[in-house]
């Protein structure tokens, strides 16, 4: 095993691409939306069910 898979806390690359290492970590569900958000992301899905569904069904003939 080479010498590079243990990183000590000093040698912790997170600092070198710009992570704050002492901010708390957050996710995607946790981080804040607003009501245009929601209503974009509602629109995205009915447009690309619209697209999944719909070319199929002009293809068929339905």
């Amino acid at each position: 095993m080479s010498d590079d898979a243990e990183q000590s806390a000093e040698q912790d690359t997170g600092a070198a691409v710009g992570h704050d290492l002492v901010a708390d970590r957050t996710t995607a569900p946790m981080s804040e939306y607003s009501a245009r958000a929601v209503l974009i992301g509602i629109l995205v899905a009915l447009v690309g069910s619209a697209i999944a569904f719909g070319i199929p069904l002009l293809a068929v003939g339905v």
